[in-house]
């Protein structure tokens, strides 16, 4: 994995602008560096328009990514822009992670990350990066403990 470059969009709420440092350096430490397409501080979007920022912002840069990583506090799950990214990801057939920021406990997650995640993690470097890169789908606690099974809807085919 050392000097592999991955493109993922790190959906968050701007108040948490500050844990994206620290996933980054994270994950740079652990062997993977990400070229983050999202929006933050040190990338602003200046655009009044929802419309326009979802269509012409968004949705171009998830478009680029192979992942689309969430990263979980408890403000996550309120966030019209984050459930908007993971559903436009969804619909991309993009990968979707879900990380639980640095000394998170436990909390409420969005409603499309649990429809659609493929993985979900504590703050561990490498499981984090397994998830990113396709080789762990599993729900673990902000501990790093394996949850229980979850139940999903099926759909029928016919």
């Amino acid at each position: 994995m050392a000097d592999e470059t991955i493109n993922v969009f790190i959906s968050h709420i701007h108040e948490d602008d500050e844990g994206l440092g620290k996933l980054k350096d994270l994950l740079k430490n652990n062997g993977l560096t990400i070229r983050d397409y999202s929006i933050n501080a040190d990338n602003p979007n200046n655009a009044n328009s929802e419309e326009y920022i979802k269509s012409q912002i968004l949705a171009p840069r998830i478009q680029q990514c192979s992942t689309l990583v969430v990263y979980i506090t408890p403000d996550t799950k309120d966030s019209e822009y984050v459930n908007w990214e993971i559903e436009y990801a969804q619909s991309k057939d993009k990968r979707i992670v879900g990380v639980w920021a640095q000394g998170e406990n436990g909390c409420d997650v969005p409603d499309a990350l649990n429809k659609y995640a493929d993985a979900v993690v504590g703050w561990t470097g490498d499981n984090i990066i397994d998830a990113i890169v396709g080789k762990m789908d599993r729900w673990e606690s902000p501990d790093g403990a394996q949850c229980q099974p979850r139940q999903i809807k099926r759909y029928s085919c016919g």
